[in-house]
Parts: C-alpha cells; sequence; structure tokens
C-alpha cells in the first residue's frame, strides 16, 4: 500500500507520518521533503542566497544537483534520512527557517522532472517489501497509483501556534507568522497544494495531540490490522 500525505505548512503532517509508522505494520516512511531540502541545502552551503535562488529557472535540474553533492537516503528506524556522502543531515538544518523558505522559492520553478523519475522508482521498490507513506509535495503528479491521499489542514492561528512550539521560542510569533504566510503564497503560486477527485481533506485544527490527528487519518483508512 502506499499512501501520500501532503498539507500546509505547519499542518503536522510530518508528525502525523512518524505516527502513523508506529501504527501501520512493516511501513517505512519516504520523506520526500528532507530529500528535497537537502538538495537546496546543498547548493546553499555553497553560497547561494535566497535571492539568487529566487532567480532559478527550468535550467536547473534537481536531480542532478542530487548526483553532484552525492545527496542519498538511507532507511534508519523505518524511516529515510539523508546523507551527503558519508555525512547525515540533521534535521535541524533541514527544518531551519532559511530552509523552509529557499526550497518553497525552488520548489515550483526548477526542473523536477528526473527527480520525480527517480522517486517513483524508488517508491516502486520499496512497495515490494513495505507499506509505504510519502510525506512531501507534488504525489499527485510523483506517484499517482498511491491507493491513498491526504492533505492535512489547519487554520492560520493553529498552524503559527505548534510552529512557536516547534521552535521554542527562538522565533518571535510575528516571524513566525510572517514566514508560514509567505511559504503559504510560495506553495500555492507553485501548485503544492494541488487536490485530486480521490483527495481526502483532513482538517486537524481541533486536535489537541499528534495522536489524536493520527486517529482522524487512520479512521478514512479503516485498516483493522492497526494498533
Amino acid at each position: 500500500m502506499v499512501i501520500g500525505i501532503e498539507g500546509l505548512v505547519g499542518a503536522g503532517k510530518t508528525s502525523i507520518c512518524r505516527e502513523l509508522i508506529k501504527k501501520i505494520p512493516n511501513t517505512v516512511l519516504l520523506n520526500g521533503g528532507n530529500l528535497y531540502r537537502a538538495i537546496v541545502y546543498a547548493i546553499m552551503q555553497q553560497g547561494k542566497t535566497l535571492e539568487e535562488l529566487k532567480k532559478v529557472g527550468k535550467d536547473l535540474d534537481i536531480k542532478k544537483m542530487m548526483d553532484l553533492f552525492n545527496i542519498n537516503l538511507k532507511i534508519e528506524n523505518n524511516e529515510t534520512v539523508i546523507y551527503m556522502g558519508d555525512k547525515k543531515i540533521e534535521e535541524e538544518d533541514l527544518q531551519s527557517k532559511k530552509s523552509s523558505l529557499a526550497v518553497s522559492m525552488v520548489g515550483g520553478k526548477a526542473n523536477n522532472e528526473n527527480l520525480f523519475v527517480f522517486a517513483r522508482k524508488l517508491i516502486d521498490d520499496l512497495k515490494k517489501n513495505f507499506n509505504v507513506i510519502i510525506s512531501g509535495r507534488s504525489i499527485l503528479q510523483i506517484y499517482p497509483a498511491a491507493d491513498y491521499h491526504f492533505f492535512i489542514t489547519a487554520s492560520l492561528e493553529e498552524r503559527i501556534k505548534r510552529k512557536c512550539k516547534q521552535y521554542q521560542n527562538r522565533e518571535s510569533e510575528e516571524e513566525i507568522r510572517k514566514n508560514i504566510e509567505e511559504r503559504d503564497k510560495l506553495q500555492e503560486a507553485a501548485g503544492f497544494y494541488e487536490k485530486g477527485k480521490n483527495t481526502i481533506v483532513l482538517d486537524v485544527t481541533a486536535c489537541k495531540t499528534v495522536e489524536e490527528s493520527t486517529n482522524l487519518l487512520l479512521e478514512k483508512l479503516k485498516l483493522p490490522e492497526c494498533v
């Protein structure tokens, strides 16, 4: 089974995905968002500024950048983690405000076709032995044959609240609000909030915990083997 999970910035999709791999037996999480972040992170490590990244176009082949910087995936604890060469890229670097904004800028402009081909083959290989949860953007383009496609949403105020908690007061509420609103605009313009006729939209605004949000999703799956 392949389950695609997308959603609004800060709605909690990654946390839900990580909870799901505990509840659905024999499941791996392919964090496509982190793979893309790692590639953009590697580009920024070469000195590219946000202003320069705003100007990228289809001449930037993201898969070529992945190969150039030796970005690769490994599965650890039922989840894909990202390495650059033999060095693991830490989650904190991938999820920083600067990296997040850069990905929103690049994602809708660069050439993603070869990366999507790579991702599709990876998913096909994984599903031979596992249930696969895909977290990321453009899942309907990458893997239209997914058994389920969820779009996680929550109110702006709730998303700001959750990001404030994630950043543990390292940034002000005003800065986080501005960042989320800017990323929302960029991702909407890039088509990253696309929904298909079979997409299940899940509003988790009222959910108080990750487990509550996850159980709401599991009700839609109705899998008897989930614990």
